[in-house]
């Protein structure tokens, strides 16, 4: 079973794993961008180049998102992923417009290690399964944009945070994992570009819900948030952009702050 960042193995001792620090680029056409609560898109720059930056500053994995894929079934950054691909060797996770075990194996086959779905996963939730008959579960990630409701719970949208599902976050996500997705990124729409930190009781419930790691994206803007989600939720990573794509924060200080903390970071002297 899973132990936060942690497993227990078949003879009870526990293995400890990093705390995960990964770098998100969300992309549209060929540029990178930012936006705030997944609106008003801002373009940043060249993706390649700011891949290359994470990758030299001691990233641990990169996540790709196309931000507009699902919404105008535009074809996969596969031109992005290519490049990155080739320069970076770290981890990469891939999304945006994937609809099928097709989209999916084409994403493995150009670079990518693990491939995020969301819109496709909500209207055909058997796509989750079929995915991880043909790749296996590590290569299934489910990716949650939660919007949290007037009743005081998460529903997950679609759509780049513009479409809503009706479902519950809560709900959904013990689904996903059930149908055998390894890994559940969780984006708080409320909290996504805002800096404010992350959404510390929506990463706490996601977490407490399965027992496949959990990576918190949405919020980050200091090293105390990063502190802060780690201590209150059982995550085993967290996703970040805009502290890093404006330089608020080096990933240097947010590695040294997170050790200074006592949380288990790779090092990577």
């Amino acid at each position: 079973m899973r132990l936060g960042n942690s497993i227990r193995d078949t003879q009870g001792e526990i293995l400890k794993f990093p705390f995960r620090l990964i770098a998100r680029l969300d992309i549209k056409g060929e540029c990178l961008i930012k936006a705030i609560q997944l609106e008003g898109l801002r373009k940043v720059g060249v993706p390649l180049d700011f891949a290359k930056k994470y990758y030299e500053a001691g990233i641990d994995e990169l996540l790709l998102m196309d931000a507009v894929a699902s919404l105008y079934r535009r074809d996969h950054l596969l031109d992005v992923l290519r490049s990155v691909s080739r320069q970076v060797f770290v981890p990469i996770t891939v999304g945006g417009g994937v609809r099928s075990i097709a989209d999916f194996e084409i994403l493995l086959l150009n670079g990518a290690d693990k491939v995020a779905i969301n819109s496709a996963a909500i209207s055909n939730p058997p796509l989750i399964s079929d995915c991880v008959r043909r790749f296996g579960s590590q290569a299934v990630v489910l990716s949650i944009e939660a919007k949290r409701r007037s009743n005081g719970e998460w529903e997950a949208l679609f759509n780049c945070g513009r479409e809503s599902s009706g479902r519950s976050v809560r709900e959904w996500v013990g689904q996903a994992v059930e149908r055998g997705a390894g890994e559940v990124i969780v984006t708080s729409v409320d909290c996504e570009g805002t800096g404010s930190g992350f959404d510390l009781e929506l990463m706490h419930m996601v977490a407490s819900e399965v027992t496949v790691p959990v990576i918190a994206s949405g919020g980050m803007g200091s090293v105390q948030h990063l502190i802060d989600v780690e201590t209150y939720s059982d995550v085993s990573g967290v996703a970040m952009a805009d502290v890093l794509h404006f330089d608020r924060l080096q990933l240097s200080a947010i590695r040294a702050g997170a050790v200074l903390a006592g949380i288990n970071v790779r090092n990577v002297n």
